[in-house]
């Protein structure tokens, strides 16, 4: 073999051997580079550079990633808003639009559950109605009639129709208006007659939360199985091989697990008036220290923070009840009364009360004493003023929550200075900047007012303007410790106003039919922020101990507040 042909048999080896080895790895996108090898002919060249017919493609390789194929998958287009927009696709699953052509099928039923999405059943705020039928409700919706929901439509947006009519039925067209997520709330107030389903996260505090029979999602106890309006998400298995592809899905990255997180819930829980003196004192000794609250400690019990506006100080010294005239209005509790606090779950008390400093300096410091050594928080009073005036902040589930409240009345009242202990009088070029501080410090801010008093279900301007100034300066929840019978309310913007709740423990049972009423309120925090509000109602059976309502009380007292509250009545 001549020198020339032996060269080029090396060049051609050596080329043959690098194809063999691209050809054999693995995952590499190929490209084809000209490189010409010319069969020599004696005697003549060519003279350009051209490829002729007897050239040699090189193919050289260059490595690129490919996805590894594991599983098609098909996702239902009647999924959550809140599910379809937020899914993370794992590597190797590729999205097909046939559900004919999947493995893995995500879509509305109750195998194989990845997600379960929560939605609410709601009316305006100022409906009597507190729960509906799930029966009922059902066949409204497939059918657009039932006796039992005397209302015009349900309102919903486009996506929650798609959902539910996957989980119903197609609805009746004639009993369903669709609207646009953001002017359902608007529609339902003007209308006052509809009713709407909205996704959990979407509640807001002018919505009143029903129950879908008896269970409601804004409740600490609540759980989703079994709940009517909950929503079960799954990842179907169509192939054999989609059951090992389902074990080993990461399913916390991929999915949502639902819109409603009970790790990011917070219930607040406040009280009227507690005056643990005269004939409710009597009782207690004669019944047990826990008597007043016999029927209504698990309601108190179940909030994460329950708040109590004691307006008695407690001490060793204090004489029996009856002993002093009650012409005089001079007050105390035995420290063994602080008993029913106790048995309520009390996490705040609040000091603003007009009595606080009626059995001297020494009494409150020894109230604050007790207090701090049952771990309960105060604000609104103190040792001095400045102790009296700094907000109450606490962080639970996520959200901070500040209280911060004072006594409205005439400084006589209010005593607590730069050296005595007692109650906080107002300031308002205090307390108004300062809840605005706290909001921007993303607090929500609870603020409390013993303020005027007076016998009567409407709302007193003079609240009326005090109440609105702490509104507007950030609080969301403002309330009246100060009434002895339920008085009206309002929304500014979204923060709610409730000018008085009425007693809690105070012994006005002979004092008119409006003393035996009372409010309980429970405000609702999620994820940092104020949602919702359940008005909770109880009526005086004596002087210490009162009741949940029964539905036709209930109806009486929302229907006179709603309408004392200038409100329109949801049905």
């Amino acid at each position: 073999m001549n020198q020339k042909r032996f060269t080029l048999f090396r060049l051609m080896t050596v080329l043959a051997t690098g194809v063999c080895f691209v050809a054999c790895s693995k995952s590499v996108a190929s490209i084809k580079l000209p490189i010409t090898i010319q069969n020599p002919t004696p005697g003549k060249h060519n003279s350009d550079n051209s490829l002729s017919k007897n050239s040699v493609q090189l193919v050289i390789a260059k490595e690129t990633p490919t996805p590894d194929i594991k599983a098609n998958i098909w996702i239902s287009d009647a999924l959550p808003d809140g599910i379809s927009q937020n899914l993370k696709l794992p590597d190797g699953f590729n999205l097909v639009s046939d559900p004919n052509l999947a493995d893995l099928r995500l879509e509305i039923s109750t195998e194989n559950v990845v997600s379960t999405w929560v939605y609410a059943l709601v009316a305006p705020f100022p409906t009597i109605t507190d729960s509906v039928a799930s029966s009922a409700l059902k066949d409204y919706w497939l059918n657009g009639q039932d006796k039992s929901l005397s209302i015009k439509s349900i309102l919903l947006d486009q996506t929650t129709e798609n959902v539910f009519s996957q989980m119903w039925g197609k609805p009746d067209t004639s009993v369903i208006s669709v609207l646009p997520d953001d002017q359902i709330l608007t529609q339902a107030w003007q209308d006052m007659d509809d009713l709407a389903i909205i996704p959990f996260d979407q509640i807001v505090p002018r919505w009143k939360v029903l129950e879908v029979d008896g269970i409601s999602p804004i409740r600490k106890e609540f759980k989703p199985d079994g709940y009517y309006l909950s929503v079960p998400v799954s990842m179907d298995e169509v192939t054999p091989k989609a059951k090992q592809l389902f074990q080993e899905l990461d399913k916390e990255q991929f999915i949502t697990r639902s819109n409603r997180d009970p790790n990011l819930l917070t219930t607040v829980i406040i009280t009227g008036t507690t005056a643990l003196v005269r004939a409710t004192a009597h009782l207690m000794e004669v019944n047990g220290m826990t008597y007043p609250d016999q029927d209504i400690r698990d309601i108190l019990r179940q909030a994460d923070i329950t708040h109590v506006s004691n307006e008695i100080a407690f001490t060793p010294t204090c004489p029996p009840p009856f002993t002093l005239p009650n012409s005089k209005l001079v007050f105390c509790s035995k420290p063994e009364y602080i008993q029913l606090l106790q048995d309520i779950g009390t996490k705040v008390v609040e000091l603003t009360g007009d009595h606080e400093s009626d059995w001297g300096a020494d009494a409150i410091r020894y109230t604050i004493n007790l207090y701090n050594q049952l771990g309960m928080k105060y604000y609104g009073g103190g040792l001095n003023l400045q102790d009296g005036e700094k907000p109450l902040l606490l962080v639970h589930n996520g959200t901070k929550i500040a209280f911060i409240g004072c006594n409205a009345k005439p400084p006589g009242y209010a005593l607590a200075s730069a050296t005595t202990p007692g109650a906080v009088h107002c300031d308002p070029g205090y307390m108004l900047p300062e809840i605005t501080s706290l909001k921007e410090q993303g607090y929500q801010v609870i603020t409390t007012y013993q303020h005027l008093e007076y016998y009567s279900y409407k709302a007193n301007p003079i609240l009326v303007a005090d109440f609105e100034k702490a509104a507007d300066a950030g609080a969301v929840i403002v309330s009246g410790s100060q009434a002895h019978q339920p008085q009206a309310m309002e929304f500014d913007n979204n923060s709610f106003l409730h000018y008085g709740l009425g007693n809690l423990f105070f012994d006005q049972y002979n004092e008119g039919f409006p003393t035996r009423q009372a409010f309980i309120d429970r405000h609702v925090f999620y994820n940092g922020h104020y949602i919702n509000t359940e008005l909770l109602t109880i009526m005086f059976v004596d002087q210490a101990r009162s009741r949940p309502m029964t539905l036709s009380e209930r109806q009486d007292l929302l229907t006179t507040i709603f309408k004392a509250s200038n409100w329109k009545l949801g049905k």
